[in-house]
């Protein structure tokens, strides 16, 4: 009888989980429903007893398409829960998918696996859309900022929906998304920068993580300036926003990454070096463009910089696998905690 309850389980996770069946995600809400984020807690309470969520290991579960700048627009954010119920309030991630500027989703293959994986872990991830670049409407930047902004105030808003503790927020993303972090992360809240100094919740963040993104304007992003020129495009950097009181930050690239030059990263690391930020640098040997946790490749080397007390504290790991779920992991606790 058993047999085929899982077989019964199984069917029903082919039409709620996401396109790659193998991230394990379900949805909480079944399609065409419209999601609603204060019955999240009790969809949970139902999920997380029924008969596959032990049968099949370790799933999470997702609740898409919330709105977040309105109920006009088609941006809208996810948001991953672990299937492990937490007494106390977690720690939170925004990720922010990639994808030039231009194009990319908040559900994407790489996006779903990196954001399932750290619910897994525990965390309350969000996964966030926001405006793209378009050639009627090229000009987004800042407002792309201010709405990956906005996702994070989103989240402070409706901590105890989500079971979030506000004081722990991390944001982070890959290529156009990881610049997006680390504007996020690293730039004043000001209003040419995407900030909303009147909002009613910050928009602030204790940690970035920044995979293989984009930080010159004069090699990716340049058209998408709403007001161009040296100003602007020196504003554009997040390397300019650095300083001693920075978040810490944690990059990630492939040195074999034919998109977004690993130069480029290497640019910033000095940067942080010199501006004494607080980061890890991890290069993954023959990794690509756009790669999740799992990324192909032959292993990498992480190098982690701190000050204590003035000092420069440096430390260097390197492994033979390309695995990077511990290594992220590693990071988080260390700045949000779990």
């Amino acid at each position: 009888m058993r047999f085929w309850f899982l077989i019964a389980g199984l069917w029903a996770w082919g039409l709620t989980a996401a396109d790659n069946p193998k991230l394990k995600i379900f949805e909480l809400v079944p399609a065409g429903q419209t999601p609603d984020l204060k019955q999240a807690s009790a969809w949970l309470k139902d999920a997380r007893n029924k008969f596959y969520t032990t049968d099949l290991p370790e799933p999470v579960f997702r609740l898409s398409d919330l709105d977040f700048l309105g109920a006009d627009r088609k941006e809208k954010l996810d948001v991953y829960f672990s299937r492990q119920a937490s007494t106390g309030k977690r720690p939170g991630i925004l990720f922010i998918h990639g994808g030039g500027f231009t194009g990319g989703d908040k559900a994407e293959n790489r996006t779903s696996s990196v954001s399932a994986d750290w619910a897994r872990a525990g965390y309350v991830v969000v996964s966030c859309n926001y405006i793209l670049s378009t050639k009627s409407h090229p000009a987004v930047w800042p407002q792309n900022v201010a709405e990956c902004r906005q996702a994070v105030r989103w989240m402070r808003e409706h901590a105890d929906e989500l079971g979030l503790d506000e004081k722990r927020i991390a944001v982070a993303g890959g290529s156009a998304g990881g610049y997006l972090a680390l504007m996020v992360g690293l730039a004043p809240e000001k209003p040419e920068l995407g900030g909303d100094p009147q909002a009613k919740f910050s928009s602030r963040v204790s940690a970035v993580l920044d995979f293989y993104g984009v930080t010159e304007s004069n090699k990716h992003g340049k058209a998408t300036i709403a007001k161009a020129g040296p100003d602007a495009e020196k504003l554009f950097m997040p390397a300019t926003h650095l300083s001693a009181t920075s978040v810490p930050v944690m990059v990630l690239h492939g040195d074999a990454d034919t998109t977004v030059d690993i130069n480029d990263s290497r640019q910033l690391v000095a940067a942080m070096r010199e501006a004494k930020v607080e980061h890890q640098f991890v290069v993954v040997t023959k990794g690509v463009h756009t790669f999740d946790l799992h990324p192909k490749g032959t292993g990498w080397k992480a190098t982690s910089v701190r000050w204590e007390n003035g000092q420069l504290k440096e430390e260097v790991k390197t492994s033979e696998t390309t695995e990077l779920t511990a290594l992220t992991l590693e990071f988080l606790q260390r700045t949000i905690g779990r």
